[in-house]
């Protein structure tokens, strides 16, 4: 059984960076071909693709967050972390992650379906406030 389990501060002021922690249990992040992705969904709103870690370590970064947006990982851990920087309100939300598998020869660019997704961690809210 593979579990994901979002951490982090629950609230960030204006203007600082967001940095949450994905921990990976029953899998190892490094496994083909597993993609490891940050989704939000702020209040009121539908769900928001922030990017993605692949297990090669390569990320990708929806263009409405590659500005201000990194996705790493440490392997030895088994966790894979996101940072947003220069929040505003509007980047208040419930943080996910998820795994996603995506087959060899296969380009994964853009959001996909909640149901593409194989595990979801249980989401973390985050507030943005001074």
């Amino acid at each position: 059984q593979v579990q994901l389990q979002e951490s982090g501060p629950g609230l960030v002021k204006p203007s600082q960076t967001l940095s949450l922690t994905c921990t990976v249990a029953g899998d190892s992040i490094t496994t083909p071909y597993y993609y490891w992705s940050w989704i939000r969904q702020p209040p009121g709103k539908g769900m928001e693709w922030i990017g993605y870690i692949a297990f090669s370590g390569v990320p990708y970064y929806s263009p409405s967050f590659r500005s201000r947006t990194s996705i790493s990982r440490d392997a030895s851990k088994n966790q894979f972390t996101l940072q947003l920087s220069s929040v505003t309100p509007e980047d208040t939300a419930v943080y996910y992650c998820a795994r996603r598998t995506v087959h060899a020869g296969t380009q994964w660019d853009g959001p996909v379906s909640r149901n593409d997704y194989d595990y979801w961690g249980q989401g973390t809210q985050v507030d943005v406030s001074s």
